[in-house]
């Protein structure tokens, strides 16, 4: 019954680490560093074209997020609750981090079947095309609501040149089950000064341009 009872309580609480983890990074590591370092600069590119491929630089944060879990999380755990809480912690950091990606990932790629999905989805591209340094929770909103970033804006507009392949048809305009939550805004086929300056502006971590 114990071990149960510190499964339970473990797996949780290692979730809520990484949680807290996936806010501190991307709102400090990624945006406040604005380009300086691998992370940050790996992530800026991300939001200069908004759009979601897989690359090796996806193994190397997927190994470091792994040894973090293993050789930091999992030992202090071990330490303070004994060897079942600190592997169950060091699951719980590894399930939310994997959860984490591919909710992320999904969100560029794929329409919303949920309702946590489309909430996931107008939280996040609100943070890439209204608000950067707001929204910095991908998974959950529970600390941009603790920390004071959350936005929740009654419709998230998109520029049509950054436009998620989910959210358009075949002609480019907004598919109709999305004009609760979204407008497209601006240009489809931007001009090279204009490519220049949605770089600039992610590099700023300011939203880019209609």
């Amino acid at each position: 019954m114990t071990t149960i009872v510190t499964v339970v309580l473990a797996f949780p609480a290692g979730w809520a680490l990484w949680t807290l983890a996936e806010y501190v990074l991307h709102r400090f590591a990624m945006h406040e560093l604005h380009g300086k370092g691998i992370m940050s600069r790996e992530h800026l590119e991300h939001h200069v074209h908004s759009q979601w491929h897989f690359d090796r630089n996806h193994i190397l944060s997927w190994t470091g997020m792994l040894l973090v879990g293993g050789l930091g999380w999992a030992p202090l755990a071990w330490w303070i609750a004994g060897p079942v809480a600190g592997v169950t912690v060091a699951v719980g950091w590894a399930f939310g981090y994997f959860f984490y990606e591919y909710q992320h990932a999904v969100a560029h790629l794929r329409a919303p079947h949920t309702r946590y999905q489309r909430f996931v989805r107008r939280h996040h591209f609100h943070h890439h095309f209204g608000a950067p340094m707001a929204n910095h929770g991908v998974s959950i909103a529970v600390w941009d609501k603790v920390f004071g970033t959350f936005e929740h804006p009654p419709i998230v507009r998109v520029p049509r040149r950054l436009a998620l392949p989910w959210l358009v048809d075949d002609t480019g305009e907004l598919r109709a089950e999305f004009a609760d939550d979204y407008v497209l805004v601006g240009a489809p086929n931007p001009d090279e000064r204009l490519l220049q300056l949605d770089r600039a502006r992610a590099f700023a971590s300011v939203a880019p341009a209609d």
